[in-house]
């Protein structure tokens, strides 16, 4: 018997890689994560486009403030949606990809909303700054209402995890030695 049969038995198949290597799957984004990732692309789209459209600015610095928070957080909102729908999740890891996506989000949502206070403050009144401020407000608060949300289930599985075996307390079982002696 030749020594690479013995070890073959034991050893795991390797895994193919995968046909593309930029294949798309919503697996990752499953609940409520898909919907709260669509919205925040979609209404900072949306302020991006209203930003743009304004023709006329008399404190114009608000509105450039704006245009950089928006259309930075428009860009990082579809950067997070492409890690998470394709194998970089795999290549960073579970764990990588959930603690930058929760250090991320409260920051573009506190950013986008002082954007928008800043954007509100020094508006000339035109519709479009108004649609393009509310559009603004209205993201912000899909950034933050997904940093509430995942608050809001770790602290859920935190809590049905601790209810299990309050205080971490061994049952009898977990007392008994593994070998009686005799």
């Amino acid at each position: 018997m030749e020594n690479g049969a013995v070890y073959n038995a034991t050893t795991e198949p390797q895994t193919k890689p995968s046909c593309c290597p930029f294949s798309c799957s919503l697996q990752h984004l499953r609940g409520w994560r898909l919907p709260t990732k669509a919205l925040q692309a979609i209404l900072s789209l949306l302020a991006v486009i209203f930003e743009e459209i304004v023709q006329n600015c008399i404190m114009c610095g608000g509105l450039y403030f704006f245009e950089f928070v928006s259309c930075s957080a428009f860009l990082l909102s579809l950067v997070i949606l492409c890690v998470y729908c394709t194998n970089i999740y795999e290549t960073l890891g579970k764990d990588k990809v959930r603690r930058g996506n929760l250090w991320a989000m409260p920051a573009i949502g506190f950013c986008f909303l002082l954007a928008s206070i800043v954007l509100a403050a020094t508006s000339s009144g035109s519709a479009v700054e108004k649609v393009a401020c509310v559009f603004g407000f209205l993201a912000s608060g899909a950034f933050l209402a997904e940093m509430v949300i995942e608050r809001f289930h770790r602290q859920k599985k935190t809590a049905s995890g601790s209810s299990e075996n309050p205080g971490n307390t061994q049952s009898a079982t977990e007392n008994q030695p593994l070998n009686k002696q005799s």
